[in-house]
């Protein structure tokens, strides 16, 4: 490990540690990720739990809730708290336009969120994060985990001379990408927005590298092939570094709720024919601001 990864993990360890008092909260990592318990989502929450829940959301980016028996309009009653919601991108005809099911059986032949990304990077404004909640899992008993990457970390133990050479740098990011050749139906509207490859999380102004696989198309500053070399080089950095993971083991009602601002995800599909399904409520965000 380099000086650069240390440095940032001393800075991240060292500060002071939160304190709750409506809930218990057990890191995952020490720098990403924490199981949540002391709370009933099927009952409306005071604003202290809020509140609480809020700051460590900030803290970890990712928060698990284990053994959630909720409805669709629970689900949906706790992401109102942190925000608008966003709705579903080619919602079917009848359903609900603000929950998107998650479901891949023995006929799926890809699954949704198999490979780093964030969600939805080329709207204009991307989501501030997602609620997915787990019903059923693999017949296995284990398999479709969740490996989450902290994007904070990911800039911070890149080298000065790195960081200084795309903090003034944008990039491009196109909605077309992950259909990978296939035609999208005719009312889809393709998002194609330019944001900057190094962002500042709106809610505490840290810095953070916002580039994924999944959408990112080019940086319009350099060349085609320098533009290639530095985004394979960072989305590499992402999925081959470990020390920027953690991973959430599903079990049925469990809720995970993820910062899309500073979270790349990768679902892991290693359970194929099992089935697995949950929903997924995700919540309106803002501009990515350099």
């Amino acid at each position: 490990m380099d000086q650069y990864a240390l440095d940032a993990i001393e800075r991240i360890t060292t500060r002071p540690k939160e304190v709750y008092d409506t809930i218990a909260v057990d890191p995952l990592t020490p720098l990403l990720g924490a199981e949540v318990s002391g709370l009933d989502l099927a009952e409306e929450l005071t604003q202290e739990q809020v509140a609480e829940v809020r700051r460590a959301f900030l803290t970890h980016h990712v928060l698990v809730f284990r053994d959630q028996k909720i409805t669709a309009e629970d689900h949906k009653r706790f992401a109102r708290h942190f925000g608008e919601l966003h709705p579903v991108a080619l919602a079917p005809e009848g359903s609900d336009p603000f929950v998107l099911d998650i479901k891949t059986t023995k006929e799926s032949r890809a699954v949704a969120g198999n490979g780093w990304h964030a969600d939805g990077t080329a709207d204009a404004e991307p989501s501030l994060g997602s609620m997915l909640h787990i019903l059923r899992t693999p017949d296995t008993g284990s398999g479709g985990d969740t490996l989450f990457a902290n994007m904070h970390l990911a800039y911070e133990i890149l080298s000065p001379a790195m960081r200084a050479f795309l903090d003034p740098l944008t990039a491009v990011h196109d909605g077309l990408l992950p259909w990978m050749g296939q035609t999208p139906p005719p009312e889809y509207e393709v998002p194609v927005n330019e944001h900057p490859v190094v962002a500042r999380h709106p809610e505490t102004g840290r810095k953070l590298l916002f580039v994924n696989g999944a959408y990112t198309s080019h940086i319009p500053q350099l060349s085609r092939a320098e533009s290639k070399a530095v985004l394979d080089m960072l989305h590499d950095h992402v999925a081959r570094t470990p020390l920027l993971n953690c991973r959430v083991r599903w079990a049925p009602n469990t809720l995970v709720f993820w910062d899309n601002r500073c979270v790349q995800h990768h679902a892991t599909w290693d359970y194929y024919p099992h089935e697995r399904y949950g929903r997924r409520v995700a919540i309106r965000g803002h501009r990515p601001r350099a």
